[in-house]
């Protein structure tokens, strides 16, 4: 049996043995090792060359010492470099064998670590949750019991005209409503068609790309925003419902949760923040309409208006009325301080369920989509069907009128937009939009110079020429609602993927 140096892996012309790791070596290369680490290369251990112990063996007579001119010079020569090379294969190997055991290392503490961060993310949610469900409910119990005479009010379905007119349709909120309407008409009149001087110009609002996108304001356990409003007196606050029936007032600015609204038995499909107070309004399939307080972060007051889910949701510009509409074929007109239903009409002759209701800007009379691709306009004093517009296929969707006064957009499950002149009581244009594009959500700025829809995508109109200028694809749901900052000055989307999401300059 031959020597077999640990580090050349050739038979040893000089053989010795290391008693730190018992290995046989090459005198010559163990000794470079020493000179230069001072250690075993086996073990690390240290080792010096006194501590070599030689091994006896029988060799062939070694020549002379060569010539530096000699072929065997040069052989000498390529002796060494192969020594060199041998020492620094050996050393390269121990690296590698270092360096995987690091890594290795490495990747089972990054596993180890998301691992961590994704229990403390779930842990994160559920107390989120459970801190909004430990809020004070003293306010929940209270306004439920204040419609509690209300259903024979509201409910009585057969004669709602006579109940309506017995509720409080009074000559005196007549004027009211017949004297704001007065005030908002003189305003616009005042304004003309000149546009505000902060209104975002057209070539600006084409480069507006997404800044912000939040997904922690609903529950992950049933995804999906439903409804979107932004406040007007302060567009930093935006106000959500979702599909996990909750109600969410979130700060733009501080970028967190300001309320979490509990009290609804099913999804939130429509919400409305007030332009002048801190309460807003929610509505959903569990048939009631609720007033929230944001600061008191509770139910305020519960309007029990239908007998079927709710709808559509609109608030008069007096900011004290809300008109509902609903799959029981009613709308109903319903003051928010008492909760009580002033008026409740259907179409008999319609015999049809309502899916959206939009207050004209004036607040005499109103819009609202069927379920039969009809659109009726109502007047609210004599709560008369005034006008229809035919035209749509499938369910309206979504309705809004502009701030001018003139123009209504609408949107059905027809992959088309109509923008309809109430002057002319016509349609003067159609978009049509891509094959099997939903539309969910039509709002014009403030301004009525540009107009939003929301569905499969958002885009972004100018009024007049009807042209595209905005094109975003950020969400990778249905886009469900979306919203004009003040002067257009960035615009907000929210969608069945839970996300809401900012963009502008």
């Amino acid at each position: 049996m031959s020597l077999v140096c640990a580090i050349c892996n050739e038979v040893p012309e000089h053989p010795c043995i290391s008693p730190v790791s018992n290995h046989v070596f090459e005198r010559r290369l163990i000794e470079k090792y020493i000179a230069e680490n001072g250690t075993d290369p086996m073990n690390g251990q240290p080792l010096s060359e006194e501590q070599l112990v030689d091994i006896k063996v029988t060799h062939p007579i070694r020549p002379k010492a060569p010539s530096a001119t000699s072929i065997p010079a040069i052989l000498k020569s390529l002796q060494d470099e192969w020594d060199a090379v041998m020492l620094h294969s050996f050393t390269l190997r121990q690296q590698l064998q270092t360096t995987r055991q690091e890594l290795s290392h490495a990747l089972y503490q990054h596993d180890a670590a998301c691992r961590v961060i994704a229990r403390l993310n779930k842990e994160v949610t559920a107390a989120r949750e459970a801190l909004a469900t430990l809020k004070p409910q003293a306010g929940l119990v209270a306004p439920q019991a204040v419609p509690a005479s209300q259903p024979a009010a509201a409910g009585a379905g057969g004669e709602p005209m006579e109940i309506s007119e017995q509720v409080g349709m009074t000559p005196e909120i007549i004027q009211k409503l017949q004297d704001k309407a007065t005030i908002l008409t003189t305003e616009r009149k005042k304004r003309g068609k000149t546009v505000p001087e902060d209104l975002v110009r057209t070539e600006d609002l084409s480069k507006y790309r997404q800044v912000a996108s939040h997904a922690g304001l609903h529950s992950a356990s049933v995804p999906g925003i439903l409804a979107l409003d932004v406040c007007p007196s302060d567009t930093n606050k935006v106000l959500t419902g979702g599909a996990d029936k909750n109600v969410v007032v979130f700060d733009k600015s501080e970028e967190q949760i300001v309320a979490t609204l509990k009290g609804h038995t099913k999804k939130v499909t429509s919400v409305i923040y007030h332009p002048s107070q801190s309460v807003v309004f929610s509505a959903s399939p569990d048939t009631t309409i609720r007033v929230w307080s944001v600061t008191g972060g509770n139910c305020v007051q519960v309007v029990r208006a239908h007998e079927a889910g709710v709808t559509g949701l609109s608030l008069h510009a007096t900011g004290d009325y809300l008109l509902s509409s609903s799959e029981d074929q009613y709308w109903a007109f319903s003051d928010i301080q008492t909760g009580k239903v002033l008026t409740k009409v259907t179409d008999e002759s319609a015999g049809c369920a309502l899916t959206c209701a939009q207050f004209h800007p004036d607040g005499l009379i109103f819009g609202t989509g069927t379920a039969d691709s009809q659109i009726k306009i109502w007047d609210l004093k004599e709560r008369t069907n005034v006008a229809n517009f035919p035209g749509h296929s499938g369910p309206v969707t979504s309705i809004a009128f502009s701030e001018n006064g003139y123009y209504l957009a609408t949107g059905a499950q027809d992959s088309s937009l109509k923008l309809w002149d109430l002057r002319k009581l016509k349609n003067f244009k159609t978009i049509t939009l891509d094959n099997n594009y939903e539309v969910k959500s039509l709002v014009f700025d403030q301004s009525g110079t540009y107009l939003a829809v929301a569905g499969t995508d958002i885009r972004v109109y100018i009024c007049k020429q009807w042209s595209e200028v905005l094109n975003f694809t950020d969400h990778t749901g249905l886009v469900t609602g979306v919203a004009f900052g003040e002067h257009a000055k960035f615009l907000t989307s929210a969608g069945m993927d839970r996300s809401l999401r900012f963009y502008s300059l």
